[in-house]
């Protein structure tokens, strides 16, 4: 397994580039907030929360790193906190020697390494599985790093280009078993599962269907599907509720008592103030006002007042449809969002490129669910990438390997289109399953007559200029201000 991060002669160039090119994008992200960032605090979740503002990312990780406590949901990161904790005690040495919080360059050297290996897995994905030449590799694989929130995964203090990481390392594991007609061990899928689901728990089924696809019949045998499947997905559940009885519920019942104090505090003053401005106006009107009967011969005549129209209640801006149920999981279900302008808008339009309009602004904060391109070209664009996707998907629909990437588009269509999980900013998960569009237009390429080769490089290069352009001039604007 620790074999695959040695970077090969073949793509050392390549490497060094997108090694730059990570850097740089990190810096910038660094540069915007260090001034607010890296001076010492005693309240590192307000100053991170409060301050950090990039779409609807959540910059956590910079908290964990700054002041350790299992803060994530455990139950969607039941391990994310604990694979942290070595990056907090680095922190806590850097703090100590420079008397600044150096979480940015630490969290930023953990997503500089898993952008870097994620372009490095999907290359050789697209390599050696797909089985491209060397130039439609390197294009696909840019074409994809082109791609709005792809570009935004690797440069903000969240989990997804970290998952990203994971779940390319996964497909390159299970392809390469698929290529040489041999199966995935039950260690192999363990350290996989517990890798994946530890950091984002949903993703550890990808890792069962990666198995069920490379061992086939032999994924249901009893030895294997108790070791593999059934006996780590109960410790991580197991884990889970552990941690948060063990690690969160003492510190989240104690918040919960402090927010309600301090509501509890904050009426008390505003009953209390509104008394003593009751009491001040009785004063007032006391020492100003005449005499009752001479102010009502002093009086002028009453006039019948205007009548005013009746004020319309301020309408609440909505933020999330209609939760198929409640609950833990299930309120973050989605049942009235409109699907099809989810799809066009946020899925595949915002993911790959970005709205002008309320630009990488939060849904829960200021942007609405849904904001149409003003112009028809960035249309055009999102169509032709989806031609060239579903082209891909049928052109290569013998593949298993296509197949097996597939079945992780459809769980997770499943999960953001039909439950509606997240539909809301369903483009920040863009880094759970975007790649299957270059490996998809992969095995387009592959089935092209070699004369029309230079027109398909052509198209590519030139879209992943523009979105680079576009998507970069969108991000700096936005940082730089």
């Amino acid at each position: 397994m620790l074999r695959v991060f040695a970077i090969r002669k073949e793509e050392r160039w390549i490497a060094c580039a997108a090694l730059l090119f990570f850097v740089l994008l990190n810096a910038l992200m660094v540069w915007r907030y260090y001034g607010q960032f890296t001076p010492l605090s005693k309240d590192y979740w307000n100053l991170f929360i409060l301050g950090f503002r990039v779409s609807g990312f959540d910059p956590i990780t910079y908290y964990v790193v700054s002041d350790w406590e299992a803060r994530y949901n455990v139950y969607r990161h039941p391990l994310l906190a604990f694979f942290m904790y070595p990056l907090y005690l680095l922190n806590q040495g850097l703090m100590w020697l420079t008397g600044i919080n150096c979480v940015q360059f630490v969290v930023g050297a953990l997503l500089v390494f898993s952008a870097f290996y994620s372009f490095i897995f999907l290359y050789r994905i697209l390599r050696e599985l797909v089985e491209l030449k060397r130039i439609d590799a390197c294009l696909l694989t840019a074409f994809f790093f082109s791609f709005a929130y792809i570009l935004l995964s690797t440069m903000v203090p969240d989990h997804f280009v970290v998952s990203m990481m994971l779940l390319l390392l996964t497909l390159y594991v299970a392809g390469t078993s698929i290529k040489e007609h041999r199966e995935m061990g039950v260690v192999e899928t363990v350290m996989l599962f517990v890798a994946t689901a530890g950091v984002s728990l949903n993703n550890g089924l990808k890792i069962f269907l990666a198995s069920l696809f490379t061992n086939g019949k032999r994924f249901f045998m009893p030895k294997h599907l108790l070791l593999a499947v059934i006996l780590p997905a109960a410790l991580m559940w197991g884990f889970s509720r552990f941690e948060y009885r063990q690690f969160v519920w003492e510190g989240e019942q104690a918040r919960h008592e402090l927010k309600a104090k301090q509501r509890k505090a904050l009426e008390t003053r505003q009953k209390a103030m509104r008394k003593m401005q009751e009491k001040a106006r009785e004063d007032t009107a006391k020492i100003q006002n005449q005499p009752v009967e001479t102010a009502k011969k002093e009086a002028p005549a009453p006039q019948k007042p205007k009548s005013k129209a009746p004020a319309q209640p301020k309408k609440k801006r909505q933020i999330q449809g209609t939760p198929l149920m409640e609950g833990e999981f299930m309120r973050w279900t989605d049942v009235t969002t409109s699907r099809w302008s989810s799809i066009t808008e946020n899925l595949f339009g915002e993911s790959v490129q970005l709205h002008p309009d309320y630009l990488l602004q939060d849904v829960f904060r200021t942007r609405p669910i849904i904001v149409p391109y003003s112009n028809t070209y960035p249309y055009f664009v999102e169509a032709f990438i989806v031609f060239l996707f579903v082209a891909g998907l049928w052109l290569g629909c013998r593949q298993r390997f296509l197949w097996m990437v597939f079945s992780w588009f459809l769980l997770d269509m499943g999960l953001h289109v039909g439950l509606g999980f997240g539909i809301n900013e369903v483009y920040i998960m863009s880094a759970h399953w975007m790649f299957i569009i270059p490996i998809a237009i992969g095995f387009l390429v592959n089935r092209l007559h070699h004369s029309m080769l230079p027109y398909m490089r052509g198209l590519l290069l030139v879209l992943t200029l523009y979105l680079l352009m576009y998507n970069g001039w969108l991000i700096g604007k936005f940082l730089w201000v």
